[in-house]
Parts: C-alpha cells; sequence; structure tokens
C-alpha cells in the first residue's frame, strides 16, 4: 500500500469563472466522484474482495497501484472550459509529472481546434506520455474521443469475468446472454421466466 497517494491537489476554473460567474465552490475536492473513480481507475491501491453487486469478486487495482497521484481539477458543473483544461495540464507538465491521464474530450474536431491534443502534443514533445479516454458514447460510429496520434486512448478497463443468464420462453426457447440479476427464481435456478 501507498501511503500519502495523493501528493497534489489543484483547480482551473479562470475560464470556468468568465462563462458562469464562479457560482460553485472552486475546490480541487471531487464533488461528483468523476475525479476519485479516474484516479482510482489510473493508480488505485489493490483492494481484496471488491465486487460488482456480489458478482465478479476478486482484487481490484488501478493500472499502477504503486504509483502517485497529482490532481488537477478543471471541469465543473457547467463543463470543462478549454482555457481551463489548457492551464491544468500545463500546470501537470510544469509539475514534472511522469503520464497525464485524462478522462475528458469532447469527440472529434481538428487538432488545431483540439484543445487536448494541442497540449497533448506539448507533453509528447517533453517525453511525457498521455493516455486519455476513448469516449463513452461507444461502439456508434464517429463518437470516438482523443484521436490524436500522439495520445494514447484507451477504454475504460478490463474484467475477466462473465455473468451468464439464460431466458426461457413459455414456449420452452432458451435464450442465453448476460444480466447482473441475482434474484432467485420459483423453481430455485437462475433462468428468467
Amino acid at each position: 500500500m501507498v501511503l500519502k497517494k495523493l501528493i497534489c491537489a489543484q483547480f482551473f476554473s479562470r475560464g470556468y469563472n468568465m462563462a458562469s460567474g464562479g457560482k460553485e465552490t472552486q475546490t480541487p475536492l471531487d464533488e461528483d466522484g468523476h475525479g476519485t473513480h479516474t484516479a482510482s481507475t489510473a493508480a488505485g491501491s489493490k483492494v481484496a474482495n471488491a465486487s460488482l453487486l456480489g458478482y465478479a469478486s476478486g482484487t481490484a487495482r488501478g493500472m499502477t497501484p504503486h504509483a502517485r497521484v497529482a490532481a488537477y481539477k478543471v471541469c465543473w458543473k457547467t463543463g470543462c472550459f478549454g482555457s481551463d483544461i489548457l492551464a491544468g495540464m500545463e500546470q501537470a507538465i510544469l509539475d514534472g509529472v511522469d503520464v497525464l491521464s485524462l478522462s475528458l474530450g469532447g469527440g472529434f474536431v481538428p487538432y488545431y481546434r483540439d484543445t487536448i491534443a494541442i497540449e497533448a502534443f506539448e507533453a509528447m514533445e517533453k517525453g511525457i506520455p498521455v493516455s486519455c479516454f476513448a469516449g463513452n458514447s461507444c461502439p456508434t460510429k464517429s463518437t470516438l474521443a482523443n484521436v490524436a496520434p500522439w495520445i494514447m486512448t484507451v477504454g475504460a478497463g478490463t474484467l475477466d469475468r462473465d455473468f451468464p443468464a439464460y431466458a426461457t420462453l413459455g414456449n420452452g426457447h432458451k435464450f442465453t446472454g448476460v444480466s447482473l440479476y441475482s434474484g432467485r427464481r420459483k423453481n430455485g435456478g437462475n433462468d428468467l421466466h
């Protein structure tokens, strides 16, 4: 277990203040869980007996559980402003981070208008790899975010378990599928009727 995992927490809000008048409490604290989720995905320590609603019990961990985290909050309830994103990424580069991991994006735009791609290019030139999320709208056509070739674009995570379930119709036809429903049926099995 790494002690003092969170070594830095800053916020960037000039763009937010200009656009909305700064009505939200300005703090680096995570208010909606997104920052905590993404930090634990990147560098979360090992947690034994983790599960989802009792399913997939095992050890959960981030990609690099021994890493330390410097958090740079750039998003607010009204959105993520390009100037705040640039300021946060620039500060991370100046602070000498080893990797930039971002869960930000807004779809494809030309590189010269893509705030994340522009600052990621600067990071790459300084030897700092940039990892960004692929987006939450997939797998539909043209929904991938962060497509610049100097950005490593990744999905949310992996799971090495299946959750098989069966639906049996009144006529006896049985269909195989996936379900997180764990309730018991009248026959004591896990078939859906």
